[in-house]
């Protein structure tokens, strides 16, 4: 029924102005659109992230969004790293941390929160 429609991500926030400073000034997402000064919507690939204000920003204790970056891992991390965005680091059976990419179970991930603390997370696949 929906397999052929696109969806977004909604992401919660309490700022909308800071969440804009860092998803458009630190990842780079290009803005589509704002209905107000509480909604925002940003183009990630052919995808939209749709980040807004509310009073629940920041209580997600899981990923958000994952964005597939294959081959470019190493370097977004190391570009995030140097905008001084910090990461995260778990302790996950069966994996290793290379600075601060987890690496094992054939795949290599990296997370990282937004000023919400709403978790992200760039993957090698």
């Amino acid at each position: 029924m929906l397999s052929n429609n696109n969806a977004a991500a909604n992401i919660a926030v309490r700022d909308v102005k800071a969440a804009r400073a860092f998803y458009q000034g630190i990842l780079g997402l290009e803005e589509v659109s704002h209905m107000d000064d509480d909604v925002l919507v940003l183009k990630s690939g052919e995808s939209v992230i749709v980040v807004y204000r509310s009073e629940f920003a920041g209580t997600n204790k899981a990923t958000s969004v994952t964005w597939s970056v294959g081959q470019e891992i190493d370097s977004i991390v190391k570009d995030l790293r140097s905008k001084g965005v910090p990461f995260e680091h778990y302790d996950m059976p069966g994996t290793t941390l290379d600075g601060d990419i987890h690496v094992g179970h054939g795949m290599k991930v990296a997370w990282f929160k937004d000023p919400d603390g709403n978790i992200l997370n760039v993957i090698d696949q």
